[in-house]
């Protein structure tokens, strides 16, 4: 039995896990048959023979999650096509993540693009293949496009209209799902109806849309909570049952079904019910299908058949053995489901007339059937945020509370028009003339007289675009602004608290204004692609917000007075030229010191955007002064100084090291470096695991302290060809080039490779090998595609030094006690990474790994305020 296999299993399975494995899998395969019918062709072809002779028609899923690479959505779209060579298949669902696996929200064109192009070779075999029903007549195949998350609403949309609009398509009839859970649904509808009644009366042929409730509330409420967003479905099921009986009636309309066909997809009889009885009002049964899921409750689609005598329709996933890992996630996602507490499935097993589960469901249905007159249809998520003019602070100091400042929502194509505006305004051309960034020193704003320097837009090389110069601070420059601080002329230090915060709050509210302006600038003056720019500002916005809250309420403590240091120094680096300076100057004006800004030469025009933020919200510019300046002169200048009380750092070891050289009493705060490595154990999720570790290593170009730079791989893992396959082919996918093309997910790095990076990504060490070999792109020395190097030797350069660019080390560990004696060796402690799903691994991990900031079952980056505190040990 099921029992004595799971104790068996659970005892002795340990032991031999080589039997037991995969004896508890198959008998996992055996028992869920009914609802995932095994995808080995022998046995599908039977089911849908036995299907045939039930008088029911079958609508078959590939199960699979979103894809990680273009040569796996390649392989997909084959067993698409494929399906539709196959004479005993009739009808398939296909979700668009499985045949692209770049998709963005924001390359909004780029995506629908591609989508066009691969659905158009799928809808092609469609129409050239026909299906012969039982009755003898003979129809094209049918493909549905399935709805996955909010996300791919909008494109999904796009790519099926697009698709069709082809004159090659005008007479091939497909599908669309909508989801009633979606306030957008609706609307969504009605476009899609008005569209399909242009192509009926221009000779076309008609759609289908398919009604679901929405099988993603989980996810969308976790990425909701992530980001920061509204929820995009609805809140509860009431609303959800009333837009979906909203949906129904509106498609029942007889100007309508012409030319949308409807398929009924539920389980609940009141739903069925209803569509029945509507489609019975109008006239419309021909053009109405009831849908149910395979498995899931054969006797209500049998009673739906035998009394109405319409056609049922079952939407039934498919998965062989070897994809037998998707075909579990989908069932405890229908098991979670069918499970909640409002569920109609949840009470039918015992339904009867008198029962007060029916009562209970009857009055819901009742009420959701008043409640779709009333509710109104404006989406969730489709407000333009990013256009708003933000004129009140809305923190804590308003508040009382912190919350985290969301980040741009790039499914609402508001945003992504706005985006495009951006890029218009900061992308400059070569006759552009150039901004001059002047130095700005005890209040003044200084260009003429000292050495400039070009920002060069690393995007567009070869061809050479300077969007701005910058002044550098001479030696004279800098003695005025350490004088200025110390002095504080405009009594910063001795403003209350209570007015220090007012001002910096303005601060949050000038950085929400300046989004725009500071991601563009961002993009061209760093190559930060826009979708790495944006969390960065939000960041800032935080750091606006907490830190002058925090400060506030060590100031509310009884008996304690609080008073800043004095000067402060803040030296900041390229890689987050908004984020990383915010935090250092708000922290120390939030605390009541004065401050000197050294910006990285490689990002001074964005530290200018990102200083007059300050200025404009009235921190003054002798509270505030710019000083770009050579490191090496003036910069030592400003470190060796005795009137500068603190320094803030965030650059190279050596860096910091050298300023307690000569400063050995400052009190430094420091952060240099990582060399994070990411471990995989043989109990990982794998597709997750790849998934995390590219955007660890690769977002930011790899130049992120953070980065995973190393992986280190179990034996097991190390071994599987098929996990090597997906880990390559998905890092060759990654989309790389200037940061003004959206569809780029890495753009430009901040400066040509040399030193150890450019080692790293033309040289191997003994014994390793290019499982992907990086290349520089587009005849541009900044822009290279990601790089994998396999089989890294423990102690080897590779394994030991810190590159900070887009090429990671693989290595082999024969345990995970051997894996994190790796992680440890290599003398950096900042970030660190486990894959694994097991309590046990994850437990002695966190014991032994020596690193700041632990990441598990997630990406090693994107550290956020308040969440997560930031900070390593060691180097």
């Amino acid at each position: 039995s099921s029992d004595l296999l799971m104790r068996l299993f659970l005892t002795a399975g340990v032991h031999a896990p080589g039997a037991a494995i995969p004896r508890m899998i198959e008998k996992i395969r055996e028992d869920s048959a009914r609802s995932v019918i095994p995808g080995e062709k022998a046995v599908l072809n039977a089911h849908l023979q036995k299907r045939r002779g039930d008088g029911v028609r079958m609508n078959l899923n590939h199960l699979g999650e979103a894809v990680l690479g273009e040569r796996e959505a390649e392989g997909r779209l084959a067993t698409y096509i494929q399906d539709m060579e196959d004479p005993s298949i009739e009808y398939i669902s296909v979700k668009i993540s499985t045949i692209f696996s770049q998709i963005s929200s924001l390359a909004f064109d780029n995506t629908v693009a591609v989508l066009k192009e691969r659905l158009s070779r799928l809808f092609r075999a469609a129409k050239q293949h026909h299906y012969v029903r039982k009755d003898g007549t003979s129809t094209p195949k049918f493909v549905n496009l399935d709805m996955e998350e909010y996300r791919d609403l909008t494109i999904t949309l796009a790519a099926f209209i697009q698709t069709l609009d082809q004159p090659e398509f005008q007479d091939y009839e497909a599908g669309i799902v909508l989801q009633a859970y979606l306030p957008d649904s609706f609307e969504k509808q009605r476009e899609l109806t008005r569209w399909a009644r242009e192509r009926i009366a221009g000779g076309g042929a008609p759609i289908k849309i398919r009604i679901v409730k929405g099988a993603n509330m989980e996810m969308e409420l976790v990425e909701s909570a992530i980001h920061n967003w509204p929820l995009a479905p609805y809140d509860n099921k009431l609303d959800v049952d009333a837009n979906y009986k909203r949906m129904v009636d509106y498609g029942m309309r007889p100007e309508n079904i012409a030319a949308v066909r409807l398929g009924i997809a539920s389980h609940n009889l009141f739903e069925q019910a209803y569509a029945y009885l509507a489609a019975q009002q109008h006239g419309v049964n021909e053009s109405v299908s009831f849908e149910m899921l395979e498995g899931m409750a054969n006797h209500v689609w049998r009673a739906l058949r035998d009394t109405t005598g319409e056609e049922i329709l079952l939407y039934a996933p498919v998965a062989a053995r070897e994809e037998f890992i998707n075909a579990i996630a989908y069932l405890v996602r229908r098991l979670d489901e069918n499970t909640a507490a409002e569920n109609f499935l949840r009470y039918s097993f015992n339904l009867t007339s008198d029962a007060p589960e029916w009562a209970f469901l009857r009055d819901r249905f009742l009420a959701s059937c008043r409640r779709k007159h009333q509710a109104g249809t404006t989406p969730s998520r489709t407000q333009d945020r990013r256009t708003e003019t933000v004129d009140e602070p809305r923190g804590p100091f308003h508040t009382g509370e912190f919350a985290n400042e969301a980040d741009t929502d790039w499914s609402l194509p508001a945003n992504v028009a706005w985006a495009a505006e951006v890029r218009d305004k900061w992308m400059k051309r070569p006759g552009n003339a150039p901004e001059e960034i002047p130095v700005v020193v005890a209040g003044e704003a200084v260009f003429s007289g000292r050495e400039a320097v070009d920002c060069i837009d690393p995007n567009q090389l070869p061809e050479k675009v300077v969007p701005a110069r910058f002044a550098l601070a001479s030696a004279e420059d800098a003695a005025r602004a350490v004088a200025t601080a110390k002095a504080d002329p405009d009594g910063w230090r001795e403003m209350p608290h209570v007015e220090r915060h007012r001002i910096l709050s303005a601060v949050a509210v000038e950085l929400r204004k300046a989004r725009g302006d500071l991601m563009g600038c961002a993009a061209a003056n760093t190559g930060k692609v826009f979708t790495e720019a944006d969390p960065e500002i939000s960041e800032a916005i935080d750091f606006a917000e907490f830190y002058p809250w925090t400060a506030g309420n060590w100031e509310a403590l009884p008996g304690v007075t609080c008073r800043g240091k004095g000067v402060a120094l803040v030296i900041t680096p390229w890689n987050f030229p908004v984020a990383i300076p915010a935090g250092g100057m708000l922290a120390s004006l939030a605390a009541g010191n004065t401050v000197i800004f050294k910006p990285a030469s490689a990002a001074a025009m964005t530290a200018w955007q990102l200083c007059q933020c300050f200025w404009r919200a009235g921190v003054s510019k002798n509270t505030l002064q710019f000083l770009p300046c050579a490191g090496s002169t003036v910069g030592s200048q400003l470190t060796r100084s005795p009137e500068v009380d603190y320094i803030i750092l965030t650059g190279g070891t050596d860096t910091g090291m050298s300023i307690l050289e000569h400063r050995p009493d400052v009190f430094l705060a420091a952060e240099t470096g990582g060399k994070n490595a990411t471990i995989v154990t043989a109990m990982s999720d794998r597709d997750q695991a790849i998934k995390n570790i590219l955007h660890s290593a690769f977002s930011n170009s790899g130049q992120k302290c953070s980065a995973t730079s190393l992986v280190i791989l179990e034996t097991e893992v190390f071994e599987d060809p098929h996990f090597r396959q997906q880990l390559v082919d998905a890092a060759e996918s990654y989309a790389t080039g200037s940061a003004w093309q959206f569809r780029h997910r890495m753009g430009p790095l901040v400066h040509p490779p040399k030193g150890d990076l450019e080692r790293a990504l033309t040289q191997l060490e003994p014994g390793e090998e290019w499982a992907l070999k990086p290349r520089s792109v587009e005849g541009n020395p900044y822009i290279w595609t990601p790089g994998i190097k396999w089989n890294v030797q423990p102690g080897t350069y590779t394994h030991m030094t810190e590159f900070f660019g887009p090429v990671i080390g693989v290595m082999k560990a024969e345990n995970l006690d051997a894996a994190i004696d790796l992680v440890n060796q290599t003398g950096y402690g900042l970030t660190s990474g486990l894959e694994s799903l097991d309590a046990r691994e994850q437990q002695i991990w966190k014991e032994r790994i020596e690193a700041g900031n632990l990441y598990i079952n997630r990406v090693t980056t994107g550290a956020i305020v308040l969440r997560q505190p930031f900070g390593g040990m060691k180097k």
